[in-house]
């Protein structure tokens, strides 16, 4: 059987490693395997090296998963504010940066070092460079064949992460342990990812790349304000990145280029006020130049709006308002912050994270079907559902 713990974590990320100092904690004897040589690139890379480690207001309304309800057990027994205190314990500063995001002050590095002290003060052991290479189950627990030798454990953390940002680390570990040992996968996609359009509109858009405004993107029953930033393939942007976690190949996004606005009502005053103005003018007050000469090429919206019939105003209403758009693709895994889809929650307690007909084995962060919208919700999840499993393995 080699060397025996009484909890393995495979994976060491923010979901591992807040499980193992948590199941540490216990007093049970910890060990956490990371095939990399330096785990932890993703949390470095969050919030664009800064960590926008959590959002105030994290809760079930902002996760998308098969299975809502889920999420809501770990997210309340372990709060944003609970991690807050932990940050004060390491004397870590933070910021709001708006409506509830938080990032860390010191930056990303701050908090992997953090985690890794909690992990090292609890006493639960490390080692890198250590690939599993196959899981087996058997009574007492579960073996681990890795190249350094086999591993025993009562209870298994598979907190191996999704498929998004393969360039530090990602692989679809967890899927394929899930698999092997019945548990069942949801269908992955890339989310929170840059989303591609039709090459006829990429050209049309492509002098745009770079400008970014304030916009609606709907998709389906969800719709987002944030920034839009047109990309030389398509879009991107905080708007457009929540909405990808939401759209399905062949589904419209719809555009909102004045939110807040009734461009129906503002162009038929326009069009009293002074008939004799463009659309293009009227749009200029409102969006960059450039922005709404394309818009109004695109659309076929040219003249004077004096020569516009009410069915007119009606369309360059909805050009303005509901721009209705068609990606192609999105970027992949390559460009995606998260993984949708995953182990099936259903196959798990909420309470413990454990599945439930294997009460040794359990799933944490974005390996599972959670996934979480932009702003810290993410990494909120990852600490909540570390600490429900640590607390139970």
């Amino acid at each position: 059987m080699g060397e025996r713990y009484e909890v393995i974590v495979v994976g060491a990320g923010a979901a591992g490693l807040m499980s193992a100092a948590t199941a540490a904690d216990r007093g049970r004897r910890v060990l956490v395997l990371d095939h990399a040589r330096r785990p932890g690139r993703k949390l470095l890379a969050s919030g664009g090296g800064h960590c926008n480690f959590t959002h105030l207001d994290s809760g079930p309304a902002h996760f998308l998963s098969d299975n809502p309800r889920f999420c809501i057990s770990a997210l309340q027994r372990y709060t944003p504010y609970d991690f807050l205190a932990l940050l004060e314990r390491y004397g870590l500063g933070y910021e709001d940066r708006g409506g509830g995001q938080l990032f860390c002050r010191q930056g990303s590095r701050a908090i992997l070092e953090m985690l890794h002290g909690e992990r090292s003060r609890a006493g639960a052991e490390l080692r890198t460079a250590t690939p599993v290479r196959a899981v087996r189950r058997h009574e007492a627990g579960y073996s681990l064949a890795t190249a350094g030798g086999e591993l025993a454990c009562e209870s298994l953390v598979i907190a191996t992460g999704g498929l998004s940002l393969p360039r530090s680390g990602a692989s679809g570990f967890g899927y394929a342990v899930a698999r092997q040992l019945g548990v069942p996968v949801r269908p992955t996609r890339p989310g929170l990812v840059p989303l591609v359009l039709p090459a006829a509109l990429q050209e049309r858009l492509a002098p745009l790349a770079g400008i970014s405004v304030p916009a609606g993107v709907a998709c389906g029953d969800a719709a987002f304000h944030e920034a839009l930033l047109i990309t030389h393939r398509g879009l991107s942007g905080p708007a457009a990145l929540q909405a990808s976690s939401y759209w399905r190949p062949g589904e419209a996004l719809h555009l909102d280029l004045l939110p807040g606005q009734a461009p129906r009502e503002a162009l038929e005053a326009q069009r009293r006020r002074r008939p004799r103005a463009t659309l293009q003018r009227y749009l200029e007050g409102h969006l960059p130049k450039r922005l709404a000469r394309a818009v109004v090429e695109l659309h076929g919206l040219t003249g004077p709006l004096q020569g516009y019939r009410n069915a007119d105003l009606d369309a360059a209403a909805a050009a303005l308002a509901d721009w209705r758009v068609t990606p192609v693709d999105t970027e992949g895994y390559r460009k995606a912050e998260v993984t949708v889809g995953g182990v099936d929650t259903r196959a798990l307690s909420s309470k413990t994270l454990a599945v439930r007909d294997q009460p040794g084995l359990f799933f944490v962060g974005e390996v599972l079907d959670v996934t979480g919208q932009l702003g810290g919700h993410n990494l909120q999840w990852a600490w909540s559902s570390g600490v429900a499993a640590g607390r139970f393995a």
